[in-house]
């Protein structure tokens, strides 16, 4: 390091060579991470959150509701099918109410239990925790892949390495076609799949996501979490000193180091903290937790499950590292009363109320008009003035419904044909009317004019505007 001149008027200047080139060096070479494995109480909690979000991802479209596959989106269609509901393209604002209703959630619960759907639920950590799974099981414990990354090329070798690779791309690939079973049909997709007869864009996407999936959870791990998923960057506008994250107290672990099994750290005049490493030999992201809260964590707490069962051994208190606050860990209360954590919780529970009310009050109807564009009226035989549209109702709801079409706007209208329109279940109607008016009877050339479809039991309507052409009248002709 070269001497720095101190004088108050003066920036001092920094050389290259003054830089620890291993600390801040911008194209450091990525070492892979070695985890240990590890039982613990929060280990147990991740099982029970993990498991369901495997199981419901790979089993519910196989679920079957009124002879239709439960979850199934399809695109040909236009039809989006979840359970008892069926959503068309014109539904698309419910969408962005509920990813709107998912972001708010996220921030409340982040800004009260930190980065839990991170470490617990995230579909990047559930399935990269199988994919390690598969590793350990094909390759051993984390000083046997130590010893075999660093062993040359053999036949054991081999072949622990093609059997990871094997279990990881069997995995992915059962992901890739799970995935494109939801818009094509489990039941077609498995069938097609058995007779090579899998469509091409089908089979684009079912090799695109088992790629995608194997690149994701076998190889990327933490990197998709560190430097790709932009969760961990904006996190820290949400979380705050009464936030719940997983942190080290270094008031009881400082000063670090080993000592025999018993020892009274007070009379080694050292801390809790025995210097083991194992909080890092375990952590999924490779940090040190010791070192302070860091965007890398995840809040997994598999660290918190480590340090407790070395404290069990060294018969100390657990809680070195556990689930707290930086105002507990100051020594100070934690409140409730915050004025961010209250506003995303009533912003959520304002959504959710507004979200349920479309959702429930929701006509399953829908009624397009389109007036044709080729003429603009005709003069029929019986002189009176025509107008043709064409006329669109679409039943959303899952029963065959019968509907009654009336028009408003003109004087004394008449519809050809004017009978009941009747439209099966999740079905487009389609039908041309025309509507003849006397022209002496209107008013206007342009006149504006609503349809409107109804029902027989006047539980659903729905409405469309259009635009009603004829002949100057005749009113006009004689003021000019």
């Amino acid at each position: 390091m070269t001497a720095l001149d101190n004088s108050p008027n003066k920036i001092p200047s920094v050389t290259l060579d003054d830089v620890d080139s291993s600390v801040y060096s911008l194209y450091e070479k990525r070492e892979k991470i070695f985890t240990r494995s590890i039982e613990g109480f929060f280990q147990n909690v991740r099982l029970f959150t993990g498991w369901p979000l495997l199981l419901g991802y790979f089993l519910t479209p196989w679920i079957m509701i009124d002879g239709r596959q439960a979850i199934l989106f399809d695109l040909a269609a236009r039809k989006f099918h979840i359970f008892w509901l069926t959503f068309w393209p014109q539904d698309f604002g419910f969408l962005a109410w509920a990813l709107m209703i998912a972001a708010f959630t996220l921030f409340f619960i982040t800004t009260l239990l930190g980065r839990v759907w991170c470490g617990y639920t995230c579909p990047q950590t559930v399935w990269t925790a199988i994919f390690m799974w598969a590793e350990q099981v094909a390759e051993g414990e984390r000083h046997q892949r130590i010893n075999l990354q660093k062993a040359p090329w053999s036949l054991e070798k081999v072949f622990k390495r093609f059997t990871k690779h094997g279990m990881w791309m069997g995995f992915a690939a059962l992901t890739g076609l799970t995935f494109v079973s939801y818009f094509y049909g489990v039941r077609a997709l498995v069938t097609d799949v058995w007779h090579f007869k899998l469509a091409d864009t089908a089979l684009f996407w079912s090799v695109f996501f088992t790629i995608a999936t194997y690149a994701n959870a076998g190889w990327l791990r933490e990197q998709v979490c560190l430097h790709m998923c932009p969760y961990a960057r904006f996190q820290s506008a949400m979380l705050d000193e009464d936030t719940l994250v997983v942190s080290y107290d270094p008031q009881r672990g400082e000063l670090r180091g080993p000592r025999k099994r018993n020892a009274d750290p007070d009379t080694l005049g050292l801390g809790a903290c025995i210097d083991c490493f194992l909080c890092v030999q375990v952590c999924p992201t490779g940090i040190d937790i010791r070192d302070g809260l860091q965007y890398e964590c995840i809040n997994c707490a598999i660290c918190i499950d480590a340090c407790d069962s070395i404290m069990a051994k060294m018969n100390y208190a657990p809680g070195l590292i556990s689930y707290t606050t930086e105002n507990k860990l100051a020594g100070r209360g934690r409140t409730w009363k915050r004025p961010k954590l209250v506003g995303y919780g009533l912003a959520v529970i304002l959504m959710i109320t507004l979200f349920s009310y479309s959702l429930f009050t929701r006509m399953p109807l829908e009624l397009d008009i389109m007036r044709n564009r080729g003429e603009l009226y005709h003069e029929v035989a019986d002189g009176l003035i025509r107008n043709t549209y064409l006329v669109k109702i679409i039943n959303m709801d899952r029963k065959t419904h019968t509907y009654q079409l009336a028009l408003s706007g003109l004087p004394a209208p008449r519809m050809v044909p004017d009978a009941r329109i009747v439209a099966p279940a999740g079905e487009v109607v389609e039908l041309s009317i025309d509507v003849l008016v006397d022209p002496d009877k209107l008013i206007e050339v342009n006149t504006e004019i609503e349809f409107r479809v109804e029902t027989d039991d006047s539980l659903w309507y729905a409405t469309s505007e259009s635009r009603y052409l004829g002949p100057e009248p005749i009113r006009s002709q004689n003021n000019d």
